[in-house]
């Protein structure tokens, strides 16, 4: 009889020290699988298709746009961030309350820290202002939202209706109204009237550029065939290394500041 109990007992402890070995050993593991995630890489806050205004007395200031934002925040660092991850969209207003720039690129981001904040955007960032018709490319741009500043270091190329330039680096506005490219090489310049336009190469030209338009010789001083329009061609065909030409001729040569 006591030997029966002795081995019930046994059995008993037996069991039960399995029982808390497993939940030990299921315990540990589960510490060790949730010390793998790395909580200051997952996003706190997903949004998709986000949508933000901003106005100030009733008038549009600015106008947000973009299918995803990702929101991370570093408790240790106390630096927190929002990623875009699949491109936005920035549309700025002027003082009416009138659309006039918009800024769109493939990846953006927002950091926040103690000092301050950061707005950078990355990939085929294309800046737009409306009413100057004017378009810049690059890759990043930067934005300074306490200086009302934009600018970059990169690669920029800008279209206008005076013409086309770029260069490396471009320092403006926050509304892109006065950009200003740095380090410039190969650009053009458009100068126009009523009658023609004109393609500048800047890199090669020198002087202002002249146009020929047929006049009436019957209309013109004697005293401006001789000396201005002569004085004018002389120097042109000095450059470009014509000889003097005796002979008449209606051509005038009207030089475009």
């Amino acid at each position: 009889m006591h030997k029966i109990e002795y081995q019930l007992k046994t059995s008993a402890l037996y069991s039960i020290s399995f029982i808390a070995l497993l939940l030990l050993v299921s315990c540990s593991g589960g510490e060790k699988r949730g010390g793998d995630t790395d909580i200051n890489s997952t996003p706190r806050q997903v949004i998709e298709n986000m949508y933000a205004l901003k106005s100030e007395n009733g008038k549009m200031q600015m106008r947000m746009s973009t299918p995803r934002m990702e929101r991370y925040q570093n408790d240790s660092t106390h630096v927190s961030y929002e990623l875009f991850p699949q491109g936005l969209d920035l549309y700025g207003y002027n003082e009416e309350g009138e659309l006039e720039t918009r800024i769109r690129s493939d990846q953006a981001r927002h950091t926040t820290t103690v000092g301050g904040e950061k707005w950078e955007a990355f990939g085929n960032v294309f800046i737009h202002n409306f009413i100057n018709e004017q378009v810049m490319e690059t890759d990043t741009l930067y934005w300074d939202r306490e200086n009302h500043k934009i600018y970059t270091h990169c690669y920029v190329k800008m279209k206008s209706p005076q013409g086309f330039m770029q260069g490396y680096g471009m320092e403006s506005d926050e509304m892109a109204r006065n950009a200003r490219l740095l380090k410039l090489f190969d650009c053009y310049g458009v100068i126009s009237d009523s009658n023609d336009v004109r393609l500048i190469d800047t890199a090669n030209f020198i002087g202002p550029r002249a146009s020929v338009k047929r006049m009436n010789p019957l209309k013109i001083h004697k005293e401006q065939a001789s000396d201005s329009v002569a004085s004018h061609r002389a120097g042109l065909d000095r450059r470009k290394g014509i000889k003097p030409n005796r002979t008449k001729t209606e051509d005038i040569i009207i030089f475009e500041e």
